[in-house]
């Protein structure tokens, strides 16, 4: 495997340190996309530059849950927000009342 694809991947299974990571060795030309991944030296990383990348999300890494919220004893909605927060925040605006209860599902759960 390469730079690229790990790189790639760690973006789109949003794997923010990782990716951050990857990009600060690749902006210093430690590694380059072509490289094999057995070239990469995480040592060689500034760790505080990249807890600032981190920090400061440079890569734009906005984590999205699914939230089940439940209407009435046998209604349910599901809503995609930051946080739980947020997702009560929606129902609110949506429904015009609040939500028995809210509860973050794994993206992986099985409906």
């Amino acid at each position: 495997m390469i730079v690229k694809d790990l790189y790639l991947d760690s973006i789109r299974f949003e794997e923010s340190s990782l990716a951050h990571y990857i990009h600060h060795l690749l902006e210093e030309g430690k590694n380059s996309l072509d490289d094999n991944i057995s070239k990469i030296d995480f040592d060689q990383a500034d760790h505080q530059k990249v807890e600032e990348l981190i920090e400061n999300n440079v890569l734009g890494f906005h984590k999205v849950g699914i939230y089940s919220l439940k209407m009435n004893q046998s209604n349910f909605v599901f809503i995609f927000a930051e946080s739980g927060q947020k997702a009560i925040q929606f129902y609110l605006e949506t429904f015009h009342q609040a939500p028995l209860n809210c509860h973050e599902y794994s993206l992986d759960f099985e409906l």
